[in-house]
Order: C-alpha cells, then structure tokens, then sequence
C-alpha cells in the first residue's frame, strides 16, 4: 500500500476513535447495576442507618447505582427505580416492602436492526387491559399488579411474554426486543396479476386475498366465485358462480373447500350469486392442475377458501348492502386468546323489487313452462367461527356454515279454475374444526375434521293438487384429516398424511298420480394415505414437489376399489425472467351430480347429488398433464400454457344433454386439450390484460352413434380484455368477454322431425351437438369509490353494468314437445343490461 494510503488510512481511523471517545465522554454515568440487597447494606455501613424489609421481596431486584451523595435523595432514585415503598420510622430505622399495583413501561425494538416496533399489542394477560405501542415504539401502563403477566405481539414477530415487575416505570424505559419470526412460505411470482390482490404462486396455482383485492370488470365486491372467473381457462357457460367450468369439466368435478370443509352448495338464486361472503374471507386458491397429494376429489380444479385466521385484539367489522341483499361481519375478542367471527346476510327479494332482481328473475325462470303469477324468493346465509389460541405453537379453530335458498310460486288461470304450486328448498349445514400444533421450528401437524350436510326439497302440485311430486336429495358427509409436516432441512420438506371419508347420499321421488315411489341411498367409505417431498434449491431457482395418494374406496355392500394416484409439480426459473412449470396429476371423485328430469320443477333446479356404485355410475377418474412459460420484468407479465385432460366413467345423466341421450344413462370419457395464454401490463394506475384460451373438447360414448362428438362445454375460442385504472381511493374497471357458441342438437328436417310410430311420440334428433349457437359477447363495467365516514370508519360506494350493451346472448337452446304434440323451441337467453349499486361500512 503507499504510503500516503497508509497514512490517510490512520488519520481516519484516530478520527473515528477520537470521535467514539468524545461521544463517550459525553454521555451521563448512570452508575453500575448492583443487587439492591448488597447496596442497602453498603448504606447502612455509610450512612449508620437500619433497612427492615423481606428478603425474598427484595432478592431479585437489581438497580442502577444512584449518582447522589444524598440518603434522601439515593431513597427517592431506588423508589422510582424498583416502585418499592419506603417508609422513615425515625432518623436511624426505614422499612422497605413491595406495594401490589405498579406503572409498567418499555420501550420495544426488533432485534434484527433494533428499529423501533409501532403499533405493538401490548396485553396484561387475564386482566382486560390492553394497550398499543405509540410511534417511537414505547408504551406506559398504571396500576398493574406486580406479578401480572405481559403478553408483547406484533405480525412478524415472535409473541414475547414478561412480568410486571421486569417493567417497573422508570426513566429511562427497559427496552425489549422483539424476534422477528420467519415462516417459510411459497414465494409469490406475480405481485399484481390483473388487478390488487390476485397473485400467482410458484406451484402455478393462484391465491385471492379479498383485503387487497382491487377492482374487476361488473364486480363492486371481491365475489369470490366470479372473481376466479376472471383466469384463463375457467368459465361458467351460464353465467352462474354454480356452474363453473375448468378446463371443460362441470362443476361437481370440482372440489370447492370452506375452511378445509367440502361445499355441496355454491351459490344463491339458482347459482346467479355466490353463497360465500367475502369480506371474512381472508385467502382463495385456485388449483387447475399439480395439486398436492394431501387433496382428493375435484377432477377437474379446487377452489379451497380460508376465513381469517387470526386471534386480533380490536374489534372490526362492516356491513353493506346491494340491490339484491344486505350483510353484516364483525370480529369480537373474547380474551387475550380467544375470538369469535361472524357474518350474516339476506336477500331482499322477497320484500323489494329492484332493477336488479328483475333482471335475475327474468334469468331464472325464463325457459319454464307455466306463466309467473305469484312468487315469494329469498335467500340467507350465516358463517360464524371460534379462534382460540391454546399456546403460543397451538391454535384452534372451530368453523361453521349456513346456506339456504326458499321459493314459493303460485300459478292460478282464472278462466280453467287450474291452480300449480311450487316449492323449493335448498340448504347446506356444515361444521367443522382444526387444530394446528408447531411441535418444534422443524415439525408440525394438523388435524381437521368436519361435518356437511346438504339437502334439496321440491314440491311441485299440479291442476290443483290432482298431481303431486315430492323429490328430496341428501348429502351427509363426515371427514377426518391428520396432516404431519417434518422440515428435513432447508431445502427438503416432508408431508405425510391420512383422510377417512364418509359420504351418504339419499335421493327420494314421490308422484301422487300414477303412483309412483323411489328411493335411493347409498354410502361409500374412503380411506387415503399420502406422502409428499417438496424440494427447494438454495438459489430458489429449481422448486419440484412430488407425491403420491393411496385410496381405499368402499361403497357399502357393493363395490371395493384401490386407486393410485401420482401427483408432480415442478418449476424452474431461469434468464432471471422466465419460469417454466411442468405439472401433473392423477385423481378421482365418487360423487357426481344428475341432471335428473331436464324438464320438471320450473326448469331451474335440476341437479341432484349420487354416488358411484360400479354399475350405473364407476368411479370418476382423470389424468392431466401441462407445460407452461411465465415471463415478469418490469411491468408485464406474460404467461402461455398447454395442457391435457382425460377424464373417464361420465355418464350422460351426469352431463346435461338435452337430445335423444338425455336418460340413456351410457358410461364414457371426454378429454380436453387446449392452450391458454396471458398478458399482462401494470403500472401505476393501470392494469390491462389480455386473455385467450383455445380448447378442443369430444366425448367417447362406445354405445352411441357416432361415440365421438363434442362435449357439451366444448367452446373452442375465448377472448377477455379488460382495464382497470386506479387512483387514490376511486378504482374503475371496463372489459369484453367473447366466446364461440357451445354445442347442441336440433331435430331432424320435417318430415321427418317427429316420430309418431310410438306412444308417446318422440323428437328424431340429428347427431349429437352437430350444431353450434352464436358467438358469446358481453361487455362489464363498475366503479368503486373509498372515503372515509370518521377517524375510524371507512365507506364505499360502488356501481356496475353487467352487459352494458344489453347484447342477447343465447346460453342453450333443447327441443321437446308441448301439449299439442308439436316441437317448441326453448332457448335461454343471458342477462340483459343488469345494473347494481353497493355502498359499504367497515371499522
């Protein structure tokens, strides 16, 4: 080194220490800290006084060594320092003792960059009191007793416990410190995708968080079962939340989960709204395929919800309402670790007609065959859920959930003295709990088990009561699940697992005239063992986890099945931009939906749950591979993916056709393959996106002529463009959905249209889905606007557009014959220009 270096390196370094020195030199002698025993003795020694006290009051109380040569004054600095009472008997003899209540104060700091800690929970365990630390990360407290517990948390903190009397008020404050707690969680690839809130993980599924959730296209409020609409590849061809389709599969291949409890029942209002409030709704995953073993079920995706989940010490909640129902939500803290949750809302169909119950209503029953006279609607749901916190590595949560939908109509002609009514019940019931236990930093488990049941009443009395049809459909299910996670090191994590499963269904049909009486019921019993590695690279650029479910199928006193099912999900990074992902599974279900008697009870509600028995209905099962290429910098995000899906042992009564298979009750598959591509740009007001999807989707029915032809969800072409700009507290949101018409069947050219050999005569229909309808367009708008009602209650008004360019899109189009035996044409037509308004409250 030169020597000029050399020397400037020296002057630098004597600075630094002249300053340091200075510094020291500067700063008061607080004294030593001495046991406060030993230091009492010392002044009986200087001073020739006497100390009467309890040793064991006094033992564990250390202070500052006092500066002052003054008795009186050294006597006051040991009050201020140890709260201790002291009493002058005469010149010579003093008392010390302990009084019971005591002021608290600190100081909190992290202790990773010891920054100060704001906002920090500050609870006197068991007591009531709580407090929040101020801006410089300090707090003070009067009046605690002295052994008191204190309970010091903060979110991304580990909770840190200390006593009363280690915080005795003194100046300066004690400082404590806060470890930071570090939770390995899946890292997020796309911070913004498509709007607030909406991100994709690394395991290629997607996660909703509804607290930051932004804006999209006809949606004021986080719905969650329209939002996940939004991503490629999932659809509702019918435009209702109970319906929806990924990736061509129906609905009951999904598995939809509500706190980890299996959901029978979706939606309100014959699917047109979710039965799901969002706004206790604290995260949503949308898995299209690479699920992890510790999941059955869903053939085709999962929507797993998760409430909040956390013991908060405030009170919060809200409420709002729309032109179709009104809600409220709260959180109330019952103890330092224990809360309870609760959300309820209901429709105001049955008191108040709105523009926008209109138009649903309009919707609904449109393709029914009776004229609307009198009808009563409505709808409710309720949610509630006990947080308790056991310890500080335990927690227990207790969840559950009502869903219910009643109609009652009335037809009455006047001029044939003919009166029908209807009746419709529709109701999910479910209970469920969890407990959570963290063993040690490297091993954890689980437990969930729940409770669901679903049922659906119909009654339908025609030509005033000369005809009655009564059907009821019932789910029971029961569920234990046991999850055990061991962290085998920093880049290796092992879950192993075990679900017991029992599901009963009972589906009963009762006619008045001709008699007629049916009833089914049947239960099957899963056992499932799985184990999984997941595998991440110290350069988080190479993530694989793999996995493998074992299920044992029993359905009672019919069938026994054993089925293997491989599940892989891998993912590289690399070029610091790109990721590509490689998934895939194998799975299975054993429940499926019906599409029972197409054309009875108003045409609306005609969905009833069965389970497989290896003879009318096998076991579900599908296989789905898919490749995929992510790109993010900066603000675009580009995504493409290819993929294939084989699902096996459909029937046609589970599928929905409305032809010449519509009860036949032939078993088949379908597959699917397709393409699905995403741009995205973001700045710092806008979001705009551009989506497309490309499937080709056919069955294979061996006993149908021809046995291959499209699925009826078969749509090859979908487009949505959207934007979303944001600014301050106002969020507006435009966008164009388009897709090509889906498959149907229509009747064969007169003469020959109709077949009137048998009795009664039928339709001759050409092949199936040999013709396609129009092309899908419809354009969706809303705004949001965010202000604040006071210092702690925060508003929001909202407004949308479903179709706002009142387009007529025809959804399906079947055939039957009326009662001049002539074919009538029943077409379903989608919402019209359906506007809404919501205004909010939350504190």
């Amino acid at each position: 080194m030169p020597k000029t270096h050399l020397k400037r390196v020296i002057l630098f370094l004597l600075l630094l220490m002249s300053v340091h020195f200075l510094g020291r030199a500067q700063e008061p002698d607080t004294g030593t800290v001495i046991n406060l025993i030993t230091y009492i003795q010392q002044l009986e020694n200087e001073f020739d006084v006497k100390f009467s006290y309890a040793d064991e009051d006094l033992r564990p109380i250390s202070i500052n060594t006092p500066q002052s040569s003054s008795l009186d004054s050294i006597l006051k600095d040991i009050e201020n320092q140890t709260q201790l009472t002291i009493n002058k008997l005469s010149d010579r003899y003093y008392t010390l003792s302990k009084d019971s209540m005591v002021d608290i104060c600190a100081l909190v700091l992290d202790n990773f960059e010891e920054n100060t800690v704001t906002g920090a929970s500050i609870e006197v365990v068991g007591s009531g009191i709580a407090t929040i630390t101020d801006l410089d990360g300090s707090f003070y407290l009067q009046n605690i007793p002295r052994n008191a517990s204190i309970r010091i948390k903060h979110i991304g903190f580990k909770t840190r416990y200390v006593t009363a009397e280690e915080l005795l008020s003194r100046n300066p404050c004690k400082t404590i410190a806060l470890a930071i707690f570090y939770q390995q969680l899946e890292e997020v690839v796309v911070f913004k995708f498509l709007t607030t809130g909406l991100s994709k993980e690394f395991d290629a599924s997607v996660l909703l968080n509804t607290k930051d959730f932004g804006i999209l296209p006809g949606l004021t409020e986080p719905d969650v079962l329209h939002t996940v609409q939004a991503l490629p590849g999932i659809k509702s061809i019918d435009e209702t939340v109970s319906d929806i389709n990924i990736r061509g599969g129906t609905n009951d291949q999904n598995l939809i989960l509500w706190d980890g409890i299996k959901m029978y029942q979706s939606g309100h209002f014959f699917g047109l709204i979710s039965a799901f409030n969002p706004y206790l709704t604290d995260e949503v995953t949308i898995i299209k395929n690479g699920t992890s073993a510790q999941y059955g079920d869903g053939v085709s995706g999962i929507i797993n919800m998760q409430t909040k989940n956390r013991v908060e010490g405030q009170y919060f909640g809200g409420a709002g309402f729309n032109l179709i129902s009104g809600d409220l939500y709260g959180h109330i803290p019952i103890t330092d670790n224990m809360a309870f949750q609760f959300s309820a809302r209901r429709s105001v169909t049955d008191f108040l007609n709105t523009p926008t119950y209109n138009q649903f209503r309009v919707r609904a029953f449109q393709d029914t065959e009776i004229v609307e006279r009198d009808e009563n609607f409505y709808f409710y749901d309720f949610t509630g859920k006990l947080l308790y916190d056991i310890n500080d590595r335990q927690q227990l949560r207790l969840s559950f959930i009502n869903i219910n939908n009643n109609l009652d109509y009335m037809e009455i002609a006047e001029d044939m003295g003919r009166r029908n009514e209807s009746t419709l019940d529709q109701a999910n019931l479910s209970f469920g709990g969890t407990l959570e236990s963290n063993w040690s930093d490297d091993f954890m488990t689980s437990i969930n088990g729940y409770y669901t049941r679903y049922e659906l009443d119909s009654r339908l009395s025609t030509n005033n009561g000369a005809q009655i049809l009564s059907q009821n459909n019932q789910v029971i299910e029961t569920s234990v699940k046991l999850n055990a996670n061991y962290k085998v090191s920093g880049t290796l994590n092992w879950l192993n697992g075990y679900q017991l499963t029992e599901v009963g269904i009972t589906n009963f049909t009762d006619v008045s005239q001709p008699p007629f009486n049916n009833k089914t019921k049947g239960v099957i019993r899963t056992n499932a063992l799985y184990s999984e590695l997941g595998y991440v690279s110290t350069n988080q650029r190479f993530r694989v986890r793999g996995g493998t479910r074992f299920n044992h199928i029993e359905n009672l006193g019919t069938f026994k099945e054993f089925i293997v099912e491989p599940r892989v999900n891998i993912n590289y990074t690399f070029a610091d931009y790109f990721r590509a992902e490689l998934l895939g599974e194998f799975k299975n279900q054993t429940t499926n939906q019906v599409i029972d008697l197409e054309q009875n009870f108003l045409g609306i509600e005609k969905r009833r749950w069965i389970l497989s028995d290896d003879n009318l209905l096998p076991v579900t099962r599908s296989k789905q591979g898919s490749i995929g290429l992510n790109y993010d910098k900066d603000n675009w995000y580009t995504s493409i993916e290819g993929f294939y899906k084989e699902v096996d042992g459909i029937s046609t009564s589970t599928q929905g056709f409305q032809n010449q298979n519509q009860f036949n009750g032939e078993i088949g598959r379908y597959n699917v393959k397709g393409v699905e591509f995403l741009i995205n740009h973001k700045s710092s007001f806008f979001s705009t996106w551009l989506s497309y999807a490309y499937n080709v989707n056919n069955y294979t029915f061996d006993d149908i002529v021809p046995s291959k032809f499209p699925n009826n969800l078969d749509i090859r072409h979908q487009v949505t463009f959207a934007s979303t700009y944001s600014y301050n507290d106002f969020k507006l949101g435009i966008g164009v959905n388009y897709r090509t018409g889906k498959p149907f069947t229509e009747p064969q050219a007169a003469p020959n249209a109709l077949d009137t050999t048998v009795f009664p005569n039928q339709i001759n229909f050409r092949e199936p889905n040999s013709s396609r309808l129009p092309d899908y367009l419809r354009a969706d708008a809303s705004a949001i606007y965010d202000f604040d009602l006071s210092p702690s209650v925060r508003a929001s008004a909202g407004a949308s557009v479903l179709n706002l360019l009142n387009k007529r899109n025809l959804l399906n189009t079947f055939y039957r014959l009326n009662d001049q035996n002539e074919i009538e044409t029943v077409e379903s037509i989608s919402l019209g220009l359906t506007p809404n308004v919501s205004f909010r409250i939350s504190f």
